[in-house]
């Protein structure tokens, strides 16, 4: 089959459900039959004719599991054609090229895709103008849907910090997810940079407890925090229906467990103790955030939220742990980059160059390619896991994803927020623009 005929993109099903056998089917087409030359098994090199077809082997290549070679070389050998297409191409394949260049199709967000898409399909010819409207309607009643969210989640964090001192189903999820984000953020400021080691112990016991009388045994500052921590909880569990109230206890669990971790490394910090690189991803991985989120995903869900999702999340598997890693190592990259705070306990590239006697930009490479090599233990470990499991483990991918938006580049824009401005003006106030 001539290479022009492969479309652009990976179909729905795969980015929608990762389910393994569609996953094994195409990547076989793409890598065996499409692109390679049957004597030689090389790539052919005369597909430098066909930009959308070294698009479609590029996006599908990055949904490699680990020791897939042949996907590795497909990566390597399609990035290096669409990087000397660049400024050659028609729009909108220009854009789409860049775009996947910066993060691959598998890897971004959908919605962002969306409404570059919207835009670009309208360019198209022949395009379908009633289907176009209705996308465009679609987005932007989500768009609104997201700006009241952003209203609420504004007006309790206003709330949530003057204190401290310091009707949909996804609706529902987004808003108790976020909620519990900026609580666990707080926690592990606290931790990081306020408190003393003494007063790190007392905190965490207080969180062990989870009781508001508890909160008279902390500092006069922590109190405030935990008595919101323990309130803003139990008006999740009021938020949630009689059957989904058991929900609420995961995500204590979850927390707990975090706190203990943001311990563990407060101790490190105070003692000025050199983790080896093995024990400093054992906890690092753990405080990431993503053990604690990928339950907290859940909590607000709908019917895919069982008793069984519940248990594969608190017993972090391995879509969970490697998604911590890719946590870990893109913050900790963009942290080697930006430089460290006094406080900050030495990252897994500090670690790493230590322990094998490299510079920073070889720690850096070889931290990259672990990042590289946790997705595709995501990409394996949703091709084979019960199908029962696969849309809660999808939701912990999405928010994976958020990742190589937030540290595209070395950037770190969970710290410094401003370099997501013109992306947020786009999502939620602009929309789709031609």
């Amino acid at each position: 089959m001539a290479p022009n005929t492969v479309a652009a993109a990976p179909p729905a099903s795969l980015e929608e459900t990762g389910a393994g056998l569609t996953v094994v089917f195409y990547r076989c087409i793409l890598v065996r039959s499409r692109f390679r030359d049957e004597r030689t098994g090389s790539f052919i090199e005369s597909l430098a004719s066909d930009p959308r077809g070294f698009l479609s082997l590029y996006n599908a290549a990055h949904m490699a599991t680990p020791g897939e070679q042949a996907l590795d070389e497909a990566i390597s050998f399609s990035r290096r054609h669409l990087a000397s297409m660049k400024g050659r191409l028609p729009s909108p394949l220009e854009e789409q090229v860049s775009r996947a260049l910066d993060i691959p199709l598998a890897r971004l967000p959908k919605r962002l895709e969306t409404m570059h898409y919207v835009v670009e399909y309208g360019k198209e010819e022949g395009h379908d103008a009633v289907l176009l409207e209705l996308a465009r309607l679609d987005f932007d009643l989500l768009r609104f849907l997201h700006l009241r969210e952003l209203k609420d989640l504004s007006l309790w964090w206003k709330d949530l910090c003057g204190n401290v001192k310091l009707n949909y189903e996804y609706s529902r999820a987004r808003m108790l997810f976020a909620k519990t984000f900026g609580l666990l953020s707080l926690m592990d400021d606290t931790y990081d940079v306020y408190a003393t080691l003494e007063e790190c112990h007392i905190l965490n016991d207080a969180i062990q407890r989870w009781d508001e009388t508890t909160a008279s045994i902390l500092p006069e500052y922590m109190k405030m925090f935990y008595i919101n921590l323990v309130r803003n909880f139990q008006e999740f569990e009021h938020s949630l229906q009689p059957n989904e109230k058991y929900r609420v206890s995961y995500a204590k669990q979850a927390f707990k467990l975090s706190s203990k971790y943001y311990l563990d490394e407060a101790k490190w910090c105070s003692e000025k103790y050199a983790p080896s690189f093995k024990e400093h991803m054992e906890v690092s991985v753990m405080s990431s955030g993503f053990p604690t989120l990928a339950v907290v995903l859940l909590m607000g869900a709908g019917d895919m939220a069982t008793r069984e999702a519940f248990q594969w999340a608190i017993g972090v598997p391995d879509v969970v742990t490697a998604s911590g890693e890719v946590a870990r190592f893109l913050n900790d990259i963009a942290s080697y980059k930006k430089g460290k705070n006094k406080k900050d306990l030495a990252s897994s590239v500090e670690c790493y160059a230590k322990e094998h006697g490299t510079s920073g930009e070889e720690a850096v490479t070889a931290i990259a390619g672990m990042a590289e090599h946790a997705w595709r233990t995501i990409n394996r470990s949703c091709m084979e896991m019960d199908s029962a499991l696969l849309p809660a483990a999808q939701l912990v991918v999405n928010l994976t994803k958020t990742l190589e938006v937030i540290y595209l580049g070395g950037r770190d824009a969970y710290t410094f927020a401003a370099d997501l401005k013109d992306l947020v003006v786009s999502l939620f106030l602009n929309g789709p623009t031609v």
